[in-house]
């Protein structure tokens, strides 16, 4: 079976790349799904969020695809093949909102099933907006964000 893991990723972290390893070894392919959320103001492009998320994949993971999406996630993962579509849980904040989704999701397309992935402890406070409040602040981002991608997350804010 084929999944897809939806999400804006500006950018990447390490507890994205984690869901992603644990995707990989569970599903056939896995694609990452650069979506637009126009509840967010994107810092990286969507080819440098492409960019960025191939360059962090660990060349054992020939599984995962990474392409951008447009449109409902449900509609992507149908034209993509994809039965499941994988989603992170941080915290019961994270649950709600989540539930809400993948209930519509359901109602949308009742073939695809939404599978939601615990986060590991480690990365259970971690997502894209401290990555850059961190990082805007010239924090130090290197345990946070995949080491091939921290450079250009840290010039964003060099000025």
């Amino acid at each position: 079976m084929k999944a897809c893991y939806p999400g804006s990723f500006d950018p990447i972290t390490n507890g994205h790349l984690d869901i992603i390893s644990r995707a990989s070894g569970m599903f056939e392919e896995v694609y990452v799904l650069i979506m637009k959320n126009p509840k967010k103001t994107c810092l990286f492009s969507e080819e440098e969020r492409k960019n960025m998320i191939e360059k962090s994949l660990p060349a054992d993971m020939k599984n995962v695809k990474v392409k951008i999406g447009e449109g409902l996630t449900v509609n992507e993962a149908r034209r993509l093949g994809c039965g499941a579509i994988i989603r992170g849980i941080r915290a019961v904040s994270d649950y709600e909102y989540e539930l809400q989704i993948a209930t519509a999701n359901m109602m949308l397309g009742h073939e695809i099933e939404t599978i939601f992935l615990i986060a590991k402890p480690q990365y259970s406070f971690l997502s894209s907006s401290v990555v850059k409040e961190i990082a805007s602040y010239h924090g130090d981002i290197l345990n946070l964000v995949p080491y091939q991608i921290a450079e250009e997350v840290e010039a964003k804010f060099a000025k």
